[in-house]
C-alpha cells in the first residue's frame, strides 16, 4: 500500500497496527512492520536514541503499541511513505501546518545544521511536509552556491592519452600500451569543477530527485543539475566526504555539505539503521528548544550583555581534582550580574505533586545558584494549558530562589522580552 499524504503525529502519540480506537493513530501492517523493525533494529545495536524516539508496547485488546517519545522530524520509507512527528504544542488545537511552521523556525536555531538563514515564513506548510521543507531548504542553499560559483581545483587523472603530458607512468604503460605504441599512460593535474564537494552536492540532488513530490521542488533540482553536468555522481560519498575541505574560499559550501551529510548518510544527530528507511531526519525536543530559546534571548539582548549557552567553567568538586562538571545550558551576564536559565521541554500541569517539576531539576538549579552566586536560577518551560500560573518562585532560607517562567511558543519574541524585563537585567524595547 503507497500513502502519498504524509502522516502526521505528534510527541507522545500511539500507533497501532490496523486497530481503530480512541486515542490512537491507526497505521497499515507494512507502515507498522517496518518502523517496528526500525525500532528493533536499532535498539539491538544498543542505540538509546532509539529507545528515546519510540517506543514498543502492548495492550489487551488493542495489540503492538508504538509510542512516539521526546524526537520530531520525519522518517520517510522506500516505499515513499512519510510520517512527521510533530511538537505537541499548547494553546488549543494548533493546525498541522502551523506545527510544521513553528517546528521549521525552531529547528533553524540548532547549530549542527544548516537552517541558520532559511525564512520558512513564507512556505505553504498547508502544502508542503516536512520531507518537501527540508528538501527546498537545501535546494535554495545549492542555487545560491551556483550564483556565487562551483568551486574548481587542480584534479590528478591517470588516462591513456593520445598525447604525451605530464608524467608518463612507465609500469601502466606497459601494461596497457606494449602493442598501442600510439598511446601514453599519462598522470597529470587538470583544473576543473569534479571535485569531491561537488560529487556530493551532485549525488544528493539526483538523490532527492526521486524523494520529493513537489512539482517545484523536482523542477528546480533538475535545473540545479545542469550545473554539475561536467561533474561526476559520487561513488563512494563517505570517501569524498573525507576528502572535503572548507577554508575560508569555501566557507559558502558549509551549509550545502551539512545538508548532504544529513540527506546522504540519512541523519541528523545520529544515523538510524534500518532496511525500509529512506531517510530519518529526527532531532530531541530538549536540544530544539534550548537552541530555539538561546536563539531568542540573543536576538533581544541588550548592550553589554553576553550570552554563553553550555557553559563550563565550573564543577560540582574542586578538591583533590576538579570534578563532576555542571553546564547550564543558558548563562546571561552583565556588569558582574549572572542569571542562569535551564530550558525543560516539558508540559507542566497543577493537578500533580510539584507541578511535574522534577526534584532533581531543582536540585540542579540550586547548585547552579550556588556556584555562579548568580542574581537570579530560572527553569524555563514551554507554556502549558494546565498550568493558569504564568510564573512560580521558591526561596530557600539561604536567600537562594529559583523562578519558573513559561514561554509561549506561538508568541515566542513577546515571551522572552516578558521575561528579560522581569529580570530586570536591562531596559528592554522591541527592536
Amino acid at each position: 500500500m503507497r500513502i502519498c499524504e504524509p502522516i502526521s503525529i505528534k510527541e507522545y502519540d500511539r500507533l497501532t497496527c490496523e486497530v481503530e480506537a480512541p486515542g490512537y493513530t491507526s497505521l497499515p501492517e507494512n507502515i507498522f512492520t517496518a518502523l517496528e523493525n526500525f525500532l528493533l533494529a536499532n535498539n539491538t545495536m544498543n542505540r538509546t536514541e532509539a529507545a528515546e524516539l519510540l517506543s514498543l508496547s502492548a495492550r489487551p485488546g488493542i495489540g503492538k503499541i508504538i509510542t512516539a517519545k521526546n524526537y520530531v522530524g520525519l522518517i520517510t520509507m522506500t516505499d515513499g511513505t512519510v510520517i512527521e512527528i510533530l511538537p505537541k504544542i499548547a494553546g488549543g488545537e494548533i493546525s498541522i501546518s502551523d506545527a510544521r511552521r513553528l517546528l521549521g523556525e525552531m529547528l533553524k536555531s540548532l547549530k549542527d545544521i544548516a537552517f541558520k538563514d532559511f525564512n520558512i515564513s513564507h512556505l505553504r506548510t498547508d502544502r508542503m511536509n516536512l520531507l518537501e521543507i527540508f528538501i527546498k531548504m537545501f535546494l535554495d542553499e545549492v542555487a545560491i552556491l551556483t550564483k556565487q560559483g562551483l568551486k574548481a581545483s587542480y584534479i590528478p587523472m591517470e588516462t591513456n592519452e593520445r598525447f604525451y603530458k605530464g608524467k608518463l607512468l612507465a609500469g601502466s604503460n606497459i601494461k596497457y600500451n606494449l602493442v598501442n605504441k600510439e598511446r601514453f599512460f599519462v598522470r597529470y593535474d587538470e583544473f576543473n569543477i569534479n571535485r569531491p564537494e561537488n560529487r556530493l552536492i551532485k549525488t544528493t540532488i539526483n538523490f532527492l530527485i526521486k524523494q520529493t513530490k513537489d512539482a517545484s521542488n523536482r523542477q528546480k533540482a533538475a535545473n540545479l543539475l545542469a550545473f554539475f553536468e561536467s561533474v561526476a555522481y559520487s561513488a563512494d560519498f563517505e570517501a569524498d566526504f573525507s576528502k572535503s575541505f572548507i577554508d575560508r574560499s569555501m566557507d559558502h559550501y558549509s551549509k550545502a555539505l551539512s545538508w548532504c551529510r544529513i540527506f546522504l548518510r540519512g541523519n541528523s544527530f545520529t544515523a538510524y539503521s534500518g532496511s525500509e528507511i529512506a531517510i530519518a531526519l529526527l532531532f530531541p525536543m530538549e536540544k530544539v528548544f534550548e537552541g530555539f530559546v538561546a536563539a531568542k534571548l540573543r536576538k533581544h539582548i541588550g548592550d553589554g550583555v553576553t550570552i554563553q549557552t553550555q557553559d563550563r567553567r565550573y564543577s560540582l568538586f574542586d578538591m583533590p581534582v576538579s570534578a563532576f562538571a555542571i553546564r547550564p545550558d543558558i548563562v546571561l551576564e552583565c556588569e558582574g550580574h549572572k542569571v542562569i536559565i535551564d530550558t525543560k521541554w516539558k508540559l507542566l500541569s497543577e493537578n500533580t505533586s510539584n507541578n511535574g517539576i522534577l526534584q532533581s531539576d531543582m536540585y540542579q538549579m540550586y547548585a547552579y545558584g550556588k556556584k555562579y552566586k548568580t542574581d537570579s536560577t530560572v527553569l524555563l518551560y514551554p507554556r502549558s494549558d494546565a498550568m493558569n500560573k504564568t510564573a512560580i518562585q521558591y526561596a530557600a532560607n539561604d536567600n537562594l530562589k529559583v523562578d519558573v517562567a513559561f514561554i509561549d511558543l506561538r508568541d515566542a519574541d513577546s515571551s522572552i522580552l516578558w521575561l528579560l524585563e522581569k529580570l530586570a537585567l536591562f531596559m528592554v524595547g522591541i527592536p
